[in-house]
């Protein structure tokens, strides 16, 4: 039995019971039990085909299981994934940005939500968190690097707020500056917001100054977890 105990005893971010997740007809993902704490980071590792990315999908509510039950903060979510996705965002691995601002690109899912109030100034925190001036809004999609792409995508989630922040393999192909700034970030985003950062990486050395629980993943099912 895996499990991952909330120490304060209040409820844990995620309960996961008997999960199973596939594509098609294909079964992927296969979890008895695990709890997730909001205590702080939690980072899954394992090679590639393990069940990572399929995890980080189910928790941002974003892939439906084929069975099994995930609770949030206590509470089922089951016909409540439309609500639950305005308390979490995924960051893929090949961030996309929409064909137009950097602005717009990170004000539009404020906009989505309808949280307009002080917009202008939520944008420019955002950038500012991920090393860009607030100026940097004015620039056009097409004139990003791919270094600058991939700040303005995690700015766009920044900006939302959220309980949770789920990044799929952060540092793939980035150098050491913005390697270091997204660990600043998940560090900057729990002490302004209390949000909570649920990491898969095969970055084990940028993992060590992040977080220190980890939960090794195994051909689509949990082999051990260390906190």
């Amino acid at each position: 039995m895996m499990r991952q105990a909330q120490k304060n005893g209040t409820a844990p971010l995620y309960e996961i019971r008997d999960l199973v997740c596939a594509y098609g007809d294909e079964p992927v993902l296969h979890i008895d039990r695990l709890d997730i704490s909001s205590d702080g980071p939690t980072a899954f590792v394992g090679h590639n085909g393990s069940g990572k990315s399929t995890l980080l999908k189910a928790l941002a509510f974003l892939l439906k299981p084929a069975a099994g039950t995930i609770r949030f903060l206590g509470e089922p979510t089951e016909e409540r994934e439309g609500e639950l996705r305005r308390e979490v965002t995924l960051l893929l691995q090949e961030p996309y940005l929409l064909r137009r601002s950097v602005f717009e690109n990170v004000a539009y899912g404020l906009r989505a939500r309808g949280a307009t109030d002080r917009l202008v100034e939520r944008v420019a925190e955002a950038l500012q968190m991920v090393g860009l001036p607030p100026d940097f809004g004015k620039r056009e999609w097409f004139r990003l690097s791919g270094g600058e792409s991939r700040r303005v995508a995690l700015a766009s989630r920044l900006a939302l707020r959220t309980k949770v922040l789920l990044l799929d393999e952060p540092t793939a192909n980035v150098d050491e500056e913005n390697a270091l700034l997204m660990a600043r970030v998940i560090g900057e985003a729990r002490e302004k917001w209390g949000t909570v950062s649920l990491i898969a990486s095969h970055d084990i050395q940028w993992l060590d100054g992040v977080c220190g629980r980890r939960i090794l993943m195994r051909r689509g099912k949990i082999e051990s977890i260390s906190a």
